[in-house]
């Protein structure tokens, strides 16, 4: 089949500008600032009290991030004449980006903690990273596959693509897909701590003395060509391509080369099947600080020559929304080419473009451009662009959208609990031995157990120098690699280079993320540890692998709770097979500090001894780990030499609207995901040799699974619950078990891993271990 072109049918959008589409385009064409004098928040000890701030009153009863979003995807919905009643809802995904999610609401509970001993775990479950695709999925009974995407202020730039690759493979019909930050303190703190705010309003690609924070959402109906015009839809534009790359070089400074930046733009316009050539207009990242404004102007001129088309950046208007930019300035970009005007820069100050690029000054430039560049790019050296254009236009060449290539597992690791390597791991299940025998002292609730990680071990294989700038998320992903190498072989420096990171967690951060903020909450702006704020993002861990291994190709983050690995898998596996990358390193990693274990202990379903049954409804245990498994296209690895464990099957995802913290126990949307991935590796359940189970004990989930093993024709096949001697590790748990299926004894053949996240989402994959 040939990948369909994909359609923009419709666009929501609500920032500082406006608080719906017309009236932010309207604000953007005319050069009108959204941005203004905070007042959600006391800004005193702030660089400034400037922001892109919506001025709509938003629901008390609602974290602001949820309601930007239902906001924008309900306009988004409108504008595209879709009525969800008469579509498969099952075949409609949310893909979000994000990388505050529901802040305000967690920094609220967390501060209560702090200050006064108490801790609210139902709230803190509520407004987890993952809980924002798991609220738009109820919000709007959509039922398809679910995922957010966390690359910080590329989120929602990398959201597009993997939406793209879903239409691409025909896995969905419709994506509801855009991005979503509100403003929040643990950003403007951090910001501030690290002098990146512009006292006043910014001044970008001008005269660059800062950053202005902003909030807001930008979501899109994605469909094809071919399905909007059957439906008689109008299209707005077409999503031709995206890029991604990774500098490898800094936490949060761009590479000043620009070299990444400019292969994430050649990467979109390939995929597009375009050509330099054909761009009309650039929607810069643009973000008024002295570094990205310096390096940007040279990805352009490294990519273009002298002939750079012109370009501006609305982050003067709106400020930075963060991990919304990326879709907010789609969105933009979209109405751009429909709307025949090219936005304005403004706040320019009277200073001329340093760099000598086009940069349209004040007010929109009336234009017809046919093909669009939007960059986004983010701490950790992360790189994204999108290609948008009219809709109809034909490249030059043929895109790059197609499957092409057979993909192969060529290395696999993991560490979880007591197990701090690949052979712990592997011992642990020839003997029996559970990985979580520590307990802990939780007030209130009395001595639990879980798996720890020894995280200074865990460092052990890491320079010294570097190990200091990494937080535990990253210590545990960089274990996990460099364990994979031991074993398996380090790649030549040119192979490196070519490598590139999907990195995937189930809940990010949270060591530095509380650490950073509890200092915030205790000492005001003297507490705002800069350093810390910078492992606080979630693709953090992937930029401190990318610089210890010299990763330069795709990367991507996800955090999706517990089907994040195999989200992870699927990813890596649909860009090298349609040649976008030749290898791509796949790290999953979850850490759970006191806070984190107090919280999932208050649920119901925690176990109180280190006993651990699957579908004995003894309860669960929170076990930490990380895993890593090396993905590449056969020819690569046969051109390399490398062993090949494994060859990857096919994938399957689904959802329900269960709502944020919820599954449902009839297994019917769980068994979705297992029957799509066994069509999509054209087997049927006998084809099976191992289950890897996702049973932990939980008696809910559990349950559910039984049910959609049944609903699926997989009851009967041999299982392997690795969860009874690992524990719940959530994100990482896909992984590891097929690290268990592939290091230890298993039946040779198709290996299916199940997983599930709580708020309804599944995932599920096969690879076949007779490679």
């Amino acid at each position: 089949m040939t990948p369909p072109r994909i359609a923009l049918t419709g666009l929501g959008l609500i920032t500082g500008a406006g608080d719906d589409l017309e009236k932010g385009w309207s604000s953007i064409a005319a050069g009108t600032t959204g941005i203004r004098t905070n007042t959600l928040f006391d800004t005193s000890e702030l660089l400034t009290d400037w922001a892109g701030m919506v001025t709509a009153e938003q629901p008390a009863d609602l974290d602001r991030c949820y309601a930007l979003a239902a906001t924008a995807i309900r306009e988004a919905l409108h504008g595209s004449g879709l009525d969800l009643d008469t579509v498969d809802r099952d075949r409609v995904a949310v893909v979000v980006g994000s990388s505050l999610g529901a802040m305000p609401t967690l920094e609220a509970t967390h501060r209560t903690f702090v200050q006064e001993g108490r801790l609210d775990a139902a709230q803190a479950v509520a407004s987890q990273l993952p809980c924002v695709g798991d609220y738009i999925a109820a919000e709007f009974d959509l039922r398809g596959p679910r995922v957010v995407l966390s690359n910080a202020c590329a989120a929602s730039a990398v959201a597009l693509g993997y939406a793209a690759e879903l239409l691409w493979k025909g896995d969905v019909d419709l994506v509801v897909c855009g991005g979503v930050d509100p403003l929040a303190e643990l950003s403007a703190y951090g910001f501030s701590a690290l002098g990146a705010l512009d006292a006043e309003p910014c001044s970008p690609l001008s005269a660059s003395t800062g950053l202005t924070l902003g909030e807001g959402a930008g979501f899109m109906v994605l469909e094809s060509v071919e399905r909007a015009a059957a439906r008689g839809a109008r299209v707005l534009a077409e999503l031709g391509g995206y890029g991604l790359s990774c500098d490898g070089y800094h936490q949060t400074a761009p590479d000043p080369s620009g070299k990444g930046a400019s292969a994430a733009m050649a990467q979109a316009l390939d995929t597009a099947g375009l050509t330099p050539d054909d761009v009309d207009y650039l929607n810069l990242h643009g973000t008024g600080t002295p570094a990205n404004d310096a390096s940007e102007p040279k990805a352009l001129k490294h990519l273009f020559g002298q002939e750079i088309p012109p370009a501006s950046s609305t982050k003067s208007i709106l400020g930075h929304t963060l991990g919304a930019a990326g879709a907010v300035e789609a969105v933009v970009s979209t109405l751009a080419i429909d709307r025949g005007t090219l936005p304005p820069t403004i706040n320019t100050r009277g200073v001329g473009s340093p760099s000598g690029l086009d940069v349209i000054p004040d007010t929109g430039r009336e234009a017809h451009p046919d093909v669009v560049v939007s960059n986004s790019f983010a701490f950790g050296g992360n790189n994204a662009s999108v290609v948008l254009n009219r809709s109809g236009l034909t490249g030059s060449r043929p895109p790059r959208r197609e499957a092409v290539r057979e993909v192969v597992v060529t290395g696999i690791a993991g560490l979880a609990g007591s197990a701090g390597g690949t052979d712990a791991l592997t011992a642990a299940f020839t003997e029996g031995r559970p990985c979580f025998e520590t307990y802990e002292e939780i007030a209130g609730i009395g001595r639990v157990p879980v798996g720890r990680v020894d995280i200074k071990a865990a460092a052990r294989g890491t320079n010294p120098s570097r190990a200091r700038r990494m937080d535990p998320l990253s210590l545990l992903a960089a274990s996990a690699v460099g364990d994979l190498y031991a074993r398996h072989g380090k790649p030549s420096r040119a192979e490196a280079e070519a490598t590139g990171i999907v990195f995937a967690t189930g809940y990010g951060p949270v060591t530095s993320v509380l650490q950073f903020h509890e200092g915030v909450v205790r000492s005001g702006i003297t507490g705002a540890n800069p350093s810390l704020f910078a492992n606080t993002v979630v693709n953090a861990a992937a930029g401190h692998v990318a610089m210890l291994h010299r990763y330069r190709g795709y990367t991507a983050t996800i955090a999706n709770g517990g089907t994040s690995s195999v989200l992870a898998l699927q990813l890596a596996t649909r860009v090298i097979a349609r040649g976008a990358a030749e290898r791509i390193m796949v790290v999953i990693a979850d850490e759970f500090p006191e806070q984190a274990l107090a919280t999932q202990a208050a649920l119901p379903g925690y176990a109180r001894s280190a006993h651990i049954v699957p579908g004995g409804r003894t309860g669960t245990v929170l076990s930490e780990g990380a895993a890593a498994i090396l993905l590449e296209s056969r020819d690569a690895a046969r051109a390399r030499g490398a062993d090949v464990l494994a060859r990857v099957r096919g994938f399957g995802a689904s959802g329900e609207a269960a709502g944020i913290g919820r599954i449902a126990r009839d297994g019917a949307a769980w068994g979705r995901s297992l029957r799509g991935a066994l069509a999509d590796a054209e087997l049927d359940p006998a084809g099976i040799a191992t289950v890897v189970s996702a049973a932990s004990g939980h008696p809910l989930v559990d349950l559910a699974q039984q049910a959609a093993l049944r609903l699926s024709g997989l009851a009967d096949r041999p299982a392997l619950a690795p969860k009874a001697l690992l524990g719940e590790t959530y994100g990482s748990a896909g992984a590891l078990g097929l690290v268990a299926a592939l290091t230890g004894a298993h039946t040779p053949g198709p290996v299916l891993l199940s997983s599930f996240a709580y708020g309804g989402s599944y995932a599920a994959a096969v690879l076949d271990t007779e490679a």
